[in-house]
């Protein structure tokens, strides 16, 4: 008699759980469907409680649609927190992140899968193909990324070990295992990847670090290394790929073939006035980071896009094309 009332207590929470799982606007559930799918879990219902239990679901905020199918009634959940368009861009954002392990990926897609009906959770785990995708090995980024973040809430400095790759492919650690003591600043999500942007003990300087190469991260009792004003200026300029590497910053003027503007304002957006050159090339005044990347940028579009000005930018770019040229003898 006891457990005949406790299953009672809980018909509810399973009636909620059966309408959030096996309905939405193209599945709906009668009164006499429900009673059938309360009694799987041991709870007798009749159709007059399903009335009631139902206007106590609706008042407690779950948006139930009740229409009229024939001679009955037949309800439905509407609405939920997360549309299935919405859920489709978030399962889709998990599948492509490289900085995410397969594993790891596919325990988040699951979980998304629950916050809608079982006949939209199937169309999250559709395939999203990425060109050249390569995924993380390190099951641990989870962890790592929650010590930086209780890190930085805290003013507090961490340690870890730094991997990288031999020629072979194996993974090994950065100075034989040797312990990093950085102060966190900021945690960025770029290319598809996490980076710590720090100051570094050992080297003594504002550093930028791949978070899915760090093992072993642990909160230290020490409070974070306060920033210069000039060591905050270049810890902010880390927080963007293309300034990683150093540089120059400068303001040049690049002319590019009119259908780069796109690549040009994806890279750079679209604060710069595009000045016509002829029919089929343009000209643009941009504020860049002179390094290793912005070469790297520019010269993949071969003889579409060159820089013309200032003339110190000019002459280093023909010193590294020359470079190039040269080591294909």
């Amino acid at each position: 008699m006891g457990d005949a009332r406790s299953k009672q207590k809980l018909k509810l929470l399973y009636l909620k759980k059966i309408l959030l799982e096996q309905t939405d606007d193209k599945h709906k559930l009668s009164g006499p469907e429900l009673i059938e799918q309360l009694s799987l879990y041991g709870i007798s219902a009749e159709r007059k409680t399903i009335y009631d239990d139902i206007a106590s679901l609706e008042d407690s905020g779950l948006d139930i649609v009740t229409e009229r199918q024939g001679h009955a009634n037949v309800y439905y959940v509407a609405s939920r927190l997360f549309q299935e368009e919405e859920l489709s861009v978030l399962a889709d954002a998990v599948a492509s992140s490289k900085f995410l392990t397969l594993k790891k990926s596919d325990e988040l897609i699951k979980k998304l899968q629950q916050l809608t009906s079982k006949y939209n959770a199937k169309h999250l785990r559709r395939t999203v193909y990425v060109g050249n995708r390569t995924k993380a090995y390190n099951e641990k980024i989870y962890y790592s990324t929650n010590a930086i973040h209780e890190a930085m809430n805290t003013d507090r400095r961490i340690s870890f070990r730094y991997t990288e790759y031999d020629l072979s492919k194996n993974k090994r650690f950065r100075h034989g295992g040797e312990l990093y003591t950085v102060s966190p600043y900021y945690l960025i999500w770029e290319s598809d990847c996490y980076y710590l942007v720090c100051y570094c003990d050992k080297h003594d300087k504002v550093a930028r670090y791949r978070v899915d190469r760090m093992v072993d991260v642990s909160v230290l009792d020490r409070k974070r290394r306060e920033l210069s004003m000039d060591e905050e200026s270049f810890a902010k300029s880390l927080r963007a790929t293309y300034n990683m590497y150093g540089g120059t910053e400068a303001s040049v003027v690049l002319e590019m073939s009119n259908k780069l503007i796109n690549v040009l304002i994806d890279r750079y957006g679209d604060n710069f006035h595009a000045n016509p050159v002829g029919e089929d090339r343009f000209t643009a005044r941009l504020d860049v980071q002179i390094s290793p990347t912005f070469w790297g940028w520019l010269f993949q579009f071969g003889n579409e896009a060159k820089i013309i000005s200032p003339p110190w930018a000019v002459d280093e770019a023909k010193r590294r094309l020359a470079e190039i040229s040269e080591n294909y003898g």
